[in-house]
């Protein structure tokens, strides 16, 4: 049973949300607690109607007001929540992209874990958020078999629901002499298989692949492939085998190998949260031994760490 931690909330009324949070908002000292107790208690379409009865009540846009009432990493979780999933996956993907370095890791999260609707929703967001084309920016910040890659991602055309047990042998076979020989073809043959076949058929092809060589897929690209372009077919495989496994491992190392990378943390939390947040939590504790609110608290500190610990919900003994 996957499952998110942020649910509808009962007895909702936008009106009095946005009342309240006006209040909060136009005080002479921001009252960031308010914030974090409705935006973070209510799921993403009724913030969205929260957004739309604060515009109503005083004829200004709630994201500029937080913006400009709030700071640091606080702001981008309060921010962030606002969005709905399509725009804030697009708005990650563009700051990813036209930043002032590449944000590699935000594009592999994104493009290999979202379903074909997903990635349909999100071109048409980037295009009307930044009258920008995803796929055309992919193309001119990337490059090489990585580029490749996440262009393929980006077309959406992963077959779905669709098995054929009698290719499984074959593409694993294909997927074999591709870690083997690794010419640019057969780079492109790996890729065309993690990109459009259906995860239902990547099952079968990862088991006949390690009855084939002997050996795990993933050790096996590890072994033969490197840079950006072996971490994203890495998470493609993750991905198809187990999302919430893949996220709970990206939250693990963007809280420890990098010292609490902040945006990595926010963005798995705002984008999961209604999708498999609470599954991606009992993962994390399952392999890693410590929960993610005892990791959190550790690092993140004020008005953040409470955002954030809110979004991932749950009991005391969590901490």
């Amino acid at each position: 049973q996957i499952q998110g931690t942020i649910f509808p909330a009962p007895n909702f009324n936008p009106i009095m949300d946005a009342q309240v949070l006006g209040g909060a908002l136009q005080g002479i000292s921001c009252e960031k607690d308010v914030l974090i107790d409705i935006l973070t208690q209510r799921c993403n379409s009724q913030r969205l109607m929260i957004a739309e009865a604060y515009r109503d009540i005083y004829g200004r846009d709630l994201i500029t007001d937080l913006k400009e009432n709030l700071s640091h990493h606080f702001k981008e979780v309060m921010v962030g929540l606002m969005y709905p999933p399509a725009s804030y996956d697009a708005h990650e993907l563009w700051h990813a992209l036209k930043g002032v370095d590449t944000e590699e890791n935000c594009l592999i999260d994104i493009l290999a874990s979202r379903s074909n609707m997903e990635i349909f929703q999100m071109k048409e967001a980037y295009l009307m958020q930044y009258n920008s084309d995803l796929q055309q920016d992919i193309d001119s910040e990337t490059s090489g078999h990585f580029r490749d890659t996440l262009m393929n991602l980006a077309q959406g055309t992963r077959m779905e629901g669709y098995a054929d047990p009698s290719s499984a042998a074959q593409d694993a076979m294909i997927l074999w002499e591709a870690c083997q020989r690794k010419t640019g073809e057969h780079k492109n043959m790996l890729q065309m298989i993690l990109c459009n076949k259906s995860y239902q058929q990547l099952w079968m092809v990862f088991q006949e692949f390690q009855n084939i060589s002997g050996q795990d897929l993933v050790d096996a690209i590890n072994d033969c492939y490197d840079g950006y372009f072996q971490e994203l077919l890495v998470a493609i495989v993750l991905c198809v085998r187990d999302k919430p496994s893949y996220f709970a491992y990206r939250l693990h190392s963007a809280i420890h190998d990098f010292g609490f990378h902040n945006k990595t943390v926010i963005r798995i939390l705002i984008s999961r949260s209604e999708i498999d947040l609470m599954t991606i939590r009992q993962r994390y504790k399952e392999r890693y031994g410590k929960s993610l609110f005892h990791d959190i608290k550790h690092f993140a500190s004020g008005h953040y760490e409470s955002a954030l610990l809110a979004i991932c919900a749950g009991d005391a003994e969590d901490y």
